[in-house]
């Protein structure tokens, strides 16, 4: 029976008979064999950034042996004709590219020798005639092994590039949402598994002391190669994209939300075997390490940030910041980091390394090192945005149940800078609905902004351009803006600093106080909890407004303190029901006669908040016949005084009912009312 995937826990007995003795201090074990001779066995500090439940030898896994032909050790030979071919596609016009063949070191000859006879033993290569030629080179691999590989740069400059898209990578994270196990797959020597067309193979042409050799299949190093294995991989994996599977070139990343699912999703891939890591809680994936708590990022992928130089020149910069640049959605605040860095790529700014720099530089590569576990986005749940702008940036974050998605920031641009408070706070909630429209758009979210006016920005009058389509744009998203005190104090603390506010004073915890209280700072979840404590709990028995106006006092104090107290007890329940009125008791309703003529009583009421027409009418005066139930509506200003809505009732309603009407006589020309005249 094979027993070697069973883990066995040894008893008192065996350790007995063993003489197995444990020293913890130096973590060491000392067996002592029948025949006298000792064994010790010592461990070594596991890694503090990956743990990895199981990597299981894929030649123990029942799922590979039921395809054993699907994990060769060797690829066997040429590739089947497929549905995609490698082309390479020339500008018009270009003429064959002869280079000559760089120098290298003999052991390097003995590498490019081995190389080409193994490629020629495969077909992957033959004897060439081209006009065309390539020197070869050098790169190292992961395992410190060493690659051959071409320089076709010069080829690269005259294809035509093939626009085939790549996936985002924060695309295919999103898809692992609520997986737990996962198995990566990297395919085995995945371009050489797709031929290149006939007439295309003489460009590929290389140049070596051993002669002159022309690739049959897919090359490493040619501009369009990334694109056609995409185009192959979405071919092959099409139906199982986004449900099980994701891919991302010749990588393969199988996720699942348990074992039994993982192994029938197993059972329909096929991939290289001993590149493959089966069933695994934690997994490295392009730079990433995904779990199922989320993602994060790959210690061992940083360790080029973090050995980087000081910059000496613009382009160091520029490369820095691109590889910071990968993983800033874990870094809160990135553009405002860098800021004083990326100053430094703008036209006709000398390249001067200041101490502000270098402090930016640092913190980026302590950011890195330190960046949290970002939580997967579960697109059944809302979602929840904060917001905030300053001078220096835009800065948002995605959240969700409490946890963290993204951090994303971006500086202001030139035109930007000259904008209003209002319209920068806004422009940062614009930007985060921008950068996160696949997650937000058609799901719930909640906006939370440090600035209270755009609480109230769908009901403003007067907007200017930048804002009406602002707000056009928002409309378009399922959400609602709230206000929170992020800022809190901010002003008071400015007051203080330039002798402003002598009533206030900052102690060293940076508590405001006002006279011999604490400044309460504008946050309602804060009031609100210290005037539950003040008047719910079973120590401040229900006090009324006053009492619990003069207790608070002593200790507390915040803008409109007393209004917020009467109206905390005003609506207590408690209170309702329990205290006894000391009022004099309301008496009971009477009702209203009825009326023996229309239009001897009426009701009359008001509809307000409508929107202003052309003549500038923003209401409607109702007035109802208390006995025949005519209703007049009459559009009205909330601006119109008593007396003209009296000239209104006589005008529209009294002459309407009437049928009369005013008409003037002639000036200066009495016997018009002549009957009038007389009776005078």
């Amino acid at each position: 029976m094979d027993l070697v995937d069973i883990n066995v826990i040894p008893g008192m007995e065996t350790l007995n008979k063993w003489g197995v003795k444990i020293d913890c201090a130096r973590r060491t074990v000392h067996l002592t064999a029948s025949d006298g001779q000792g064994v010790e066995i010592s461990a070594t500090s596991p890694s503090g950034y990956l743990h990895q439940m199981e990597v299981k030898p894929t030649d123990r896994i029942r799922v590979v042996r039921e395809f054993p032909y699907v994990f060769p050790d060797e690829l066997p030979g040429m590739p089947p004709d497929r549905d995609v071919e490698f082309l390479i596609e020339l500008l018009p016009g270009t003429a064959p590219i002869a280079k000559r063949q760089y120098r290298v070191a003999p052991k390097e000859q003995e590498l490019i020798k081995e190389n080409i006879d193994e490629l020629l033993g495969k077909g992957f290569i033959r004897p060439s005639a081209s006009p065309w030629a390539f020197p070869v080179l050098f790169v190292d691999k992961k395992d410190g092994s060493r690659r051959m590989c071409v320089d076709y740069r010069a080829l690269n400059d005259v294809t035509i590039k093939n626009k085939y898209p790549l996936p985002r990578i924060d695309d295919l994270f999103d898809q692992l949402q609520g997986a737990c196990v996962f198995s990566k797959i990297d395919l085995r020597s995945g371009y050489h598994q797709m031929r290149i067309r006939p007439s295309d193979i003489l460009k590929t042409a290389f140049i070596t002391r051993f002669g002159l050799y022309e690739y049959t299949v897919m090359s490493f190093g040619l501009t369009n190669a990334p694109a056609y294995f995409m185009n192959l991989m979405n071919k092959v994996f099409m139906e199982y994209l986004d449900k099980f599977v994701v891919v991302f070139i010749d990588d393969i990343l199988i996720y699942s939300k348990t074992e039994e699912e993982h192994e029938e999703h197993l059972r329909l891939l096929y991939a290289k075997l001993s590149k493959c890591e089966f069933w695994l809680d934690q997994v490295p994936f392009l730079g990433h390490i995904v779990s199922k708590g989320g993602i994060m990022v790959d210690p061992s992928k940083i360790s080029s940030v973090m050995d980087w130089k000081v910059p000496e020149v613009v382009k160091e910069v520029r490369g820095f910041l691109g590889l910071a640049g990968y993983y800033r959605r874990f870094i809160e605040s990135f553009s405002k980091i860098a800021k004083p860095m990326t100053s430094l790529l703008e036209k006709g700014v000398p390249f001067i390394w200041t101490k502000e720099r270098q402090a930016a530089f640092d913190e980026l590569k302590k950011r890195l090192t330190t960046a949290p576990v970002l939580t997967l986005p579960d697109l059944t749940k809302s979602f929840t945005v904060y917001c905030d702008a300053c001078k220096e940036g835009l800065r948002c974050v995605l959240m969700q149940e409490g946890n963290v998605i993204a951090y994303a920031s971006r500086q202001l641009r030139k035109h930007e800078v000259n904008y209003p408070t209002h319209d920068l706070e806004l422009a940062a909630v614009v930007h985060a609905l921008k950068i996160w429209r696949h997650y937000l758009f058609g799901n719930r979210c909640e906006i939370y902004t440090d600035h209270k006016s755009l609480k109230y920005m769908f009901t403003q009058n007067e907007l200017n351009m930048r804002q009406r389509r602002w707000l056009e744009l928002i409309k378009d998203y399922d959400q609602e803006i709230h206000y929170h005190a992020g800022k809190a104090n901010v002003e008071i603390r400015k007051q203080i600093k330039v002798g402003k506010a002598p009533h206030f004073s900052e102690d060293e915890q940076g508590t405001i106080w006002y006279k011999s209280q604490i400044c309460v700072p504008d946050v309602d979840s804060i009031k609100k909890l210290i005037l539950s404590e003040a008047h719910d709990t079973a120590y401040s028995i229900h006090p009324g407004s006053t009492k619990m106006y003069h207790d608070l006092k002593e200790r507390f104090w915040w803008y409109r303190m007393k209004r917020a107290v009467s109206k905390y007890v005003a609506v207590c329940d408690t209170c309702q029901r329990v205290k006894a009125e000391h009022q004099r008791p309301a008496g009971l309703l009477q009702p209203l006669k009825i009326p023996e003529w229309k239009w001897e009583e009426i009701s009359m009421d008001f509809i307000v908040g409508l929107p202003r027409t052309q003549k500038g009418y923003n209401s409607i005066w109702v007035v109802v016949d208390r006995l025949t139930k005519v209703a007049h509506f009459i559009p009205v200003n909330t601006t119109y005084s008593g007396a003209r809505l009296a000239k209104l009732y006589i005008s529209r309603i009294l002459h309407d009912s009437l049928d009369s009407k005013l008409r003037f006589s002639t000036t200066y020309h009495p016997q018009t009312d002549g009957q009038t005249e007389r009776t005078n």
